[in-house]
């Protein structure tokens, strides 16, 4: 099994490639849909370049009567806070290349989290960029339901876990949806 730093790297290139190729778009399916109630906070995130777009799955929590919440990243090191969203309120520069609310937005606690990764497997393991973010914050965020968004082509066999790698509840490519628990 390769390293995840090289393992990255690979799959970087095959979303990128895929992408370009095939221009995919995810659709919110029936099991996402039947979660969402009112009031719900639903963690979502601004993709960078090849990443999947939540756009779909942030409208149908918006016409739920759900909050949105988005990432608000400091450093490599600092935890991300999840602060409360208004569809197309300003966005500021973080770190990264992100673009998010501004230090000032108030935090909230998700109850859904949809996440961007780079690789997962069928076990519910994900690659993501290497910070640590997201672990941290699904260990933060015990109650959540933890819902990976990729491209199929970001399949793996397998992935290899750290002890501190949090499994994914779900995962939703362009093809299909993945229950995991």
């Amino acid at each position: 099994m390769m390293d995840k730093k090289a393992l990255r790297a690979r799959l970087r290139g095959l979303r990128d490639a895929f992408v370009a190729e095939h221009r995919p778009s995810l659709a919110a399916p029936a099991a996402f849909l039947r979660r969402l109630q009112p009031g719900l906070v639903i963690a979502s995130y601004m993709p960078l370049g090849s990443e999947a777009d939540p756009a779909p799955l942030v409208r149908a929590a918006l016409a739920a009567g759900c909050t949105i919440a988005l990432p608000h990243v400091v450093d490599r090191a600092t935890p991300i806070r999840f602060v409360a969203w208004q569809q197309g309120a300003a966005l500021v520069a973080g770190p990264f290349g992100l673009s998010q609310p501004g230090a000032e937005a108030g935090t909230v606690a998700p109850d859904i989290i949809l996440t961007p990764l780079l690789g997962f497997d069928r076990a519910g393991n994900r690659l993501g960029q290497g910070a640590g973010h997201y672990d941290r914050a699904f260990v933060a965020h015990p109650d959540a339901w933890r819902v990976g968004l990729a491209w199929s082509v970001q399949e793996v066999p397998a992935l290899p876990a750290d002890p501190w790698d949090v499994p994914l509840h779900a995962l939703l490519t362009e093809r299909e949806w993945i229950a995991l628990s």
